[in-house]
């Protein structure tokens, strides 16, 4: 399968003469770079919505502010994106905005605030003049219809006090969903009324709302138990002592996580995602990977689990459903929820997925936008693949970068500046990219039981830790010649990286990932942590481990090693020492797998057997066997490594294939870097205690990079091919028990010009007839037709109107908008004005049921056309109703747009119905009766000459 890759500021692909090209534009970046326009300044936007009908972007954002930009720009225009209004909208975010199918806009925040911003005072607010944009916002602001104060009752409320996260505007029904984290609320479009609430399980709830306060009693008991007074531990008591205190704190974290557990496990459940399929059925994706189809009520229908990870985003084409998750991986369902296609699409969780031109779009988190064909998989694909492979020399580049690894285990001391630069700092001045890693920074009891802690709240780091980072830094010169990217610490362990800056435009998307290893798999004095980066596009990743102690723990380290390889996760982190390190936009590389349509579940790489290389470093603890004392001291003062390595216990798992499968490492050239008495220098420094711990190359680099064989080349199949240049232990720092270590590696690394490529893919796509048959192909759109194009309708009158899909062959979906709403004009012979509300909404008059869906080849479906009466006020002072009427005594009509598309069409035909309700004459005065105005009126107050409107702007 091939990507048509485009960079984040990029919105089209090269395959024709783009007509943009005689746009005024601002160019950024490279010359990939496609035209683009700028707003003026604002809060950090987190939806968007366009509504076509009539040429506006609405937009969401952080400070609860809702803005409206003209998507009309002239040519000359250099100005930014005008602003139309703005307005106040919530006090928290403004997570989500959908159009109604009646033309309203929803939007929703924090505390389960649901507005309604009815379009009659949108539209007023839009047609008055810049300078009276203040009248404008204060018109919508008093408009807005506040439905958790609707549903409440004596202080009662039948909604979650939980964040809504998303709104999704079902058009079939004319119905609004609201998605909160563990449940499910649908309300009425037309009417506003709240139909049903239930949970993520499909039960109905009857809610009482009652505070939470389970976090903060977990909170609570964390510092009851690890900030309790106690007196200061020496360094390495516990360990001297007794294994007591800290087994004890690790049970005593396990105690407060499974008190937790519940919540914990809720959270996998927790709603991601949510989509309209075109059949008009609902599917939400959650973090567990569970997907669920639900009907338009609400019921639940089937759920799926193709794929581990977390659900992030839907899509729709045709009848297709397009998922993206977490683990970069994109799947296409079918609308039985059976698994199509599956496959990556980026190192990075895909966070949107959007389709149309005949591409479905994959954005991911570190920016990069990728099109797939909707045909894909499939021929199209195949040939791409081929026709490009055979381009491969025209657009194949290649760099090189040398890196610095350094692993140190400190014993939880500190370092000199001299001692870092002899270690550090004196080698780095051909390197593009350092990476240190560092054990035992701190191992009080204490401290490990906080720092599991507060690794179930997802914290890390402490104040020694930033001490270490910024010491090393400045070895490095830093903020002059390196630029600090990113760390992780995990209690003892630590991991940070550097790049050169000269380089540092090619490396970003850093991404951060830990696993413990300790007591109970809970505590940090054991375990890994791990960095992922981009670097010229090809993914690399370092581990920094501290594996199990002692001379016979052989199968304790193996076990350690492969726990972390098989559980070490990355996912884009809030903790990032340098969030904008992983801002660097990046463009395709290559796809690394496919999936066949018969699989029925995904089981993804790990995250590191993923990556183009690894590197795993620190100290591994693995020591020398069948050799005493006195024997290691004097190979050692000999220089005699070579029988020295053969009895080294990881070379000899390795050879046996028990861990570290597929890597390598240097040839050790230096003595063992453990165990050595402090301050003490030369060979002489090794541990001549009672103990008497025999020397051992405790403190390692070892690696994997593409190649297949010692002789492979570096190119586009074998992208990253290295080797190592320097593997040493530096003897002069005594300030702990161990050596340092360092490893530079000179990596070759093949990647693609992106911009070449974009060109040979746009003059094959020219060229090939194949593929322009194909292509052609996707213009197909099944012959319909409809039973008329002209329905009269009276009050509460309800007309069938049949559609039929005459294709012997091929499914029709269709859907219903509505092209414009006029008053009948009582001059003969004189054009009705059609204005559309928003988003092509229906009036409020008319009631279109079902206003999508699928229908079978030869068959055909029946839509009901309804009046439904529908009341304002005439007048409305200080809040009191002056005179209740019907909305108006003239005729009115409505066009109806029945647009046809095949399952994987591109192009799309319209049938055009003429719907006229025939006013009969009479006035209805409504029942006398108290009568709740926001429910009957929708927050709306128009005057019945306001139904008649100028032209769309």
């Amino acid at each position: 399968m091939k990507t048509i890759t485009i960079t984040n500021t990029s919105a089209s692909v090269q395959s024709s003469s783009s007509s943009f090209c005689s746009l005024p534009q601002r160019q950024r970046g490279d010359e990939d770079t496609a035209p683009f326009r700028e707003s003026v300044a604002t809060s950090p936007t987190l939806c968007l919505v366009a509504d076509e009908s009539n040429k506006v972007l609405w937009s969401g954002h952080k400070d609860g502010k809702i803005r409206a930009w003209n998507m009309d720009q002239h040519d000359d225009d250099s100005d930014p994106f005008e602003e139309r209004i703005s307005w106040q909208a919530h006090r928290g975010p403004v997570n989500s905005v959908v159009i109604s199918s009646y033309g309203d806009m929803w939007s929703c925040s924090e505390g389960g605030v649901i507005k309604i911003w009815p379009w009659d005072s949108l539209e007023k607010s839009l047609l008055l003049k810049p300078e009276e944009k203040h009248m404008a916002t204060m018109l919508v602001e008093r408009s807005a219809n506040d439905l958790r104060s609707q549903v409440t009752v004596n202080g009662t409320c039948s909604l979650s006090s939980s964040e809504v996260k998303y709104l999704l505007a079902d058009s079939v029904r004319a119905k609004v969903w609201a998605v909160q984290s563990l449940s499910f609320s649908i309300w009425d479009a037309r009417s506003k009324d709240l139909l049903k609430v239930f949970n993520v399980d499909g039960q109905v709830e009857c809610r009482v709302d009652t505070p939470h306060v389970q976090d903060q009693q977990v909170d609570d008991e964390m510092k009851m138990k690890f900030f309790s007074p106690s007196k200061k531990e020496k360094p390495q008591g516990f360990l001297q002592r007794s294994r007591n205190a800290i087994m004890g704190a690790a049970g005593a974290v396990r105690r407060v996580a499974s008190r937790s557990a519940g919540a914990f496990l809720e959270d996998t459940r927790k709603t991601e995602a949510i989509v309209l399929a075109a059949d008009g059925t609902i599917w939400t994706g959650s973090m567990s990977g569970q997907i669920v189809q639900w009907d338009g009520n609400g019921n639940r229908l089937r759920d799926v689990n193709h794929h581990h990870r977390p659900v992030l985003c839907f899509c729709t084409f045709g009848d297709r459903i397009y998922v993206g998750y977490a683990s970069g991986y994109i799947q296409v369902l079918d609308p039985d929820g059976k698994l199509i296609a599956s496959w990556v699409s980026h190192n990075e969780p895909v966070i949107k997925l959007a389709a149309g031109g005949g591409f479905v779009f994959s954005l991911a988190s570190h920016g990069g936008v990728r099109g797939w064909y909707v045909t894909s998989p499939g021929p199209l694909d195949n040939i791409i693949r081929t026709e490009l492979s055979r381009k491969e020399s025209s657009y194949a580049r290649q760099d090189n970068v040398r890196i610095l690894i350094g692993t140190w285990n400190v014993g939880q001391g500190r370092a000199s500046h001299d001692a870092l630069m002899s270690w550090l700092g004196s080698v780095t001045s051909d390197v593009g990219i350092v990476v240190v890693g560092l054990q035992e920074v701190e191992m009080g009891a204490g401290f490990l039981a906080m720092s599991a802690a507060k690794e179930t709240v997802g914290l890390e780091g402490s104040a020694v830790g930033q001490w270490w980072i910024d010491a090393i830094g400045k070895a490095l010169d830093e903020n002059n010649t390196f630029e600090r990217m990113g760390s992780r610490q995990l209690a003892g362990l630590l991991i940070s990286l550097w790049a050169r800056k000269e380089i540092r435009t090619h490396v970003g998307d850093l991404d951060v990932a830990a696993v413990p290893c300790g007591f109970g798999r809970a505590i940090g004095n054991k375990g890994g942590v791990g960095l992922r980066i981009r670097v010229y596009d090809r993914i690399m990743c370092f581990v920094n481990c501290h594996l199990a102690a002692h001379l016979e723990a052989v199968n304790r380290r193996n076990a350690d090693f492969n726990h972390i390889f098989r559980l070490m996760v990355f996912s884009r982190g809030h903790n990032l020492s340098n969030a904008a390190a992983a801002g660097v936009s990046t463009a395709a590389y290559t796809l690394k797998t496919t999936t066949s349509p018969s699989i029925g579940t995904e089981e993804a790489k790990s995250d590191l057997a993923a990556a183009d290389m690894i590197a795993f470093f620190g100290d591994f603890n693995y020591r020398l066997f069948g050799i005493t004392y006195d024997e290691a001291r004097d190979f050692i003062s000999q220089r005699s490594f070579d029988w020295l390595r053969e009895r080294d216990q990881l070379r000899q798992e390795m050879k046996s294939g028990k861990v570290f499968q597929g890597m390598r490492e240097a040839l050790i050239t230096f003595p063992p870097t453990y165990k050595f008495e402090r301050n003490r220098p030369g060979l002489g420094g090794y541990d001549s205690g009672e103990k008497k711990r025999i020397p051992a190359w405790c403190d390692r680099v070892i690696y994997r990079d593409t190649q297949s064989s010692p002789f492979s080349q570096s190119n586009l199949q074998c992208p990253v091919v290295s080797s190592v240049i320097m593997y040493e232990a530096c003897m002069d720092v005594t300030e702990s028990d161990h050596k340092p270590v360092r490893c530079k590696f000179h990596a070759t690394i093949a990647h693609v010009d992106k911009s070449v490529r974009r060109q040979e893919l746009g003059n094959i796509i020219r060229s090939n007839e194949k593929i322009r048959s194909i292509l052609e192909d996707l213009k197909f759109v099944p012959e319909t037709s409809v039973s008329t194009n002209n329905i009269v309708l009276q009050s509460q009158d309800t007309v069938i109107l049949t559609i039929r899909n005459n294709s012997t062959t091929s499914k029709a979906i269709f859907s219903i908008l509505c092209g414009g709403q006029a008053i009948v004009r009582d001059d003969d012979g004189e054009e009705s004005d059609y204005t559309p509300r928003g988003s092509f909404g229906l009036p409020r008059w008319l009631e279109v049921s079902p206003a999508g869906g699928i229908i079978k080849p030869e068959g055909s479906v029946d839509v009901k056309v309804h009046h439904e009466e529908f009341y304002t006020l005439e007048e409305y002072v200080d809040g009191i109703p002056q005179n209740w009427r019907c909305e108006d005594a003239r005729d009115k009509e409505a066009i109806l747009m029945v647009n046809i598309r095949g399952s994987c069409s591109t192009t799309w035909t319209s049938h055009s119905v003429k719907v006229r309700h025939c006013y009969s004459g009479r006035v209805c005065l409504l029942d006398p009766k108290p009568i709740n105005l926001t429910k009957n009126l929708g927050g709306s107050r128009r005057h019945p000459t306001d139904t008649r409107r100028g032209k769309s702007r």
